[in-house]
């Protein structure tokens, strides 16, 4: 009887082998066919006052592409001032931002000679266009400057080395509906570069529930004693605000299987990207050691 279940064994044994030996035949590579994909022109400007106008433009890329920007040099690139003057923007990249990421300046492809003269109310237009027919236009109103009523901090009881202070923002909407804005909080001395590295926070809000009233933002105990911290408050149109929100949730819903996909909600005509005018106050406080 043992003999009999060991040949048993030995058959189930060699027929399990020959199983898995067949698996390679079951593998097949399989192509698939990707839909045909139109390249399109990508936009991202932001004006400021007293700062030379400037802008980058690129062109989309398919899904599985190389992350590196595409850089089209055909593109003319005009600014319409509020008073009808045409600047035209020189295509002259400034490509080592992109190698040299560490000291925070913005990559472009077009610039500007002379700084920006805005003031709330004005109207910008901008026009993009190149050799192949793709054209993007825009329009951006700047916004009034709210100003930062006041910054405050306060420091939890732990002893060194875990002491920390949150940081207060505080400010009024005005009686205006649809107001949107932008708080980003910078680390370090704005003599230094502070403002151009990436912010210790940045938070976006609309005014639905705090019309017309004081507003305070707060954070987390995150600041070290002696820590120079700049609050920038921005007055920002619905259209960015938006903008910025569609590409959280795109960066969230991409490559996550069970998120629905997300667009992006341009500012732009005739392409992808943002054309904005950021109106801004500052605030900067020194923590005490």
């Amino acid at each position: 009887m043992s003999i009999q279940i060991q040949f048993r064994k030995m058959l189930w044994a060699l027929g399990a082998s020959l199983a898995l030996a067949g698996c390679g035949s079951l593998q097949k590579d399989i192509d698939v066919p990707l839909p045909n994909y139109s390249s399109e022109l990508v936009v991202e400007c932001y004006l400021e006052p007293d700062k030379v106008p400037s802008l980058a433009v690129t062109t989309s890329v398919p899904y599985l592409s190389g992350v590196l920007p595409q850089v089209p040099n055909d593109v003319t690139v005009s600014l319409t001032m509020p008073n009808g003057t045409v600047v035209p923007l020189a295509f002259s990249p400034n490509y080592e931002a992109l190698v040299d990421t560490a000291k925070g300046v913005k990559f472009h492809t077009h610039i500007a000679r002379d700084p920006l003269v805005a003031n709330p109310g004005d109207v910008f237009k901008l026009d993009v266009r190149d050799t192949k027919g793709r054209h993007v236009t825009g329009s951006a109103t700047m916004m009034s400057f709210i100003p930062i009523d006041s910054v405050e901090y306060k420091f939890n009881d732990k002893p060194d080395p875990e002491r920390r202070a949150y940081f207060l923002t505080n400010f009024r909407d005005p009686a205006d509906p649809d107001d949107t804005y932008r708080l980003l909080l910078h680390k370090g001395s704005p003599a230094k570069g502070a403002l151009l590295k990436s912010p210790e926070v940045d938070l976006a809000i609309q005014d639905r529930l705090i019309n017309g009233k004081p507003v305070v933002l707060g954070t987390s105990y995150r600041f070290y004693p002696g820590d120079t911290v700049t609050a920038t408050l921005y007055h920002t149109d619905p259209a960015y605000f938006r903008f910025r929100q569609s590409v959280r949730d795109a960066r969230g819903a991409n490559g996550n299987p069970f998120a629905q996909p997300s667009a992006i909600y341009s500012t732009v005509r005739g392409g992808v990207g943002v054309f904005t005018v950021l109106s801004g106050t500052r605030a900067t406080k020194i923590l005490p050691k």
